[in-house]
């Protein structure tokens, strides 16, 4: 009887227990409320997109957006006209058909041109703005070559080209071409060693004719006067050249009969005198 009675508890329990967990109905307003809310969220990005398509439909199709003037800034080089002919930008043309980052590559194509930079001036007008190089040098590789203030090798020379810069020499095409490592690095330095001249007073770069790239990798230089070789070695240059022009002004007026200078031997200047001239002259 006794389990009888615990069977009859349990049974009751559970019928309780079933009762409590039945699902409740569904609440249809708010479930419509949720597919409707729904539903007008996708039909407003359809509609922004289609609003989107028509509206950009219109402004390639406007006359308000049609080119009538191209700007060139910051050429000295290369005349404005011929900026715009590398641009292939046509009178006329609908500002949002233009690929300006396509047209900048298209002008940088140009060996004077670094870099083209190209910029849309709403409603009808291109600016073209360019960033020159700037030789320092000319460098033989076979034919001459201008050599910019970032140590790239940029355009061969033509007849209308300024032949007025120091002349770097010792540099083989390929490697200098195919931007071999340690060629670049060489290069660079050349343009360090030209800047340091350049701001010297006693022995500038107005004095020098040549720079020579030796075989075994170390640089020298050529005066101007006279010709004489002044060997510079692999490096701390401006403390060399500070050497020299502590005693320049005694050596300048025998440059005719020095063979070279040597600079590689810590706190000295080597000098040699060229013997065939000495004997000559005497």
């Amino acid at each position: 009887m006794r389990d009888l009675k615990k069977k009859l508890v349990k049974t009751k329990k559970v019928r309780q227990n079933r009762r409590k967990q039945q699902k409740k109905p569904l609440n249809w307003r708010k479930l419509l409320h949720r597919i409707l809310r729904v539903g007008v969220a996708v039909f407003s990005a359809v509609m922004l997109l289609v609003g989107g398509f028509f509206v950009t439909q219109l402004l390639l199709a406007s006359d308000l957006f049609r080119i009538d003037q191209v700007t060139v800034q910051g050429n000295n080089r290369i005349a404005e006209q011929q900026a715009v002919a590398l641009s292939d930008i046509e009178i006329g043309i609908n500002t949002f058909n233009l690929d300006l980052g396509l047209i900048g590559r298209k002008i940088e194509e140009n060996p004077w041109v670094q870099q083209a930079h190209v910029q849309r001036i709403f409603p009808r007008q291109v600016v073209i703005s360019l960033k020159e190089r700037q030789p320092v040098a000319i460098i033989n590789l076979g034919y001459l070559y201008y050599l910019d203030a970032l140590g790239e090798v940029f355009k061969v020379l033509d007849a209308t080209d300024n032949l007025d810069y120091p002349i770097i020499t010792g540099f083989d095409y390929d490697k200098a071409q195919g931007h071999d490592a340690e060629y670049a690095q060489r290069l660079r330095q050349i343009v360090g060693l030209l800047s340091d001249l350049r701001k010297r007073d006693l022995f500038s770069l107005d004095q020098v004719s040549e720079l020579h790239h030796e075989d075994g990798g170390g640089l020298s230089l050529f005066t101007l006067e006279g010709g004489v070789k002044v060997k510079l070695g692999y490096a701390d240059y401006s403390k060399k050249l500070d050497r020299l022009e502590r005693i320049y002004a005694q050596l300048q007026p025998k440059l005719q009969i020095l063979d070279y200078i040597d600079l590689n031997v810590d706190e000295k200047v080597i000098v040699r005198i060229e013997r065939l001239k000495v004997m000559a002259k005497s």
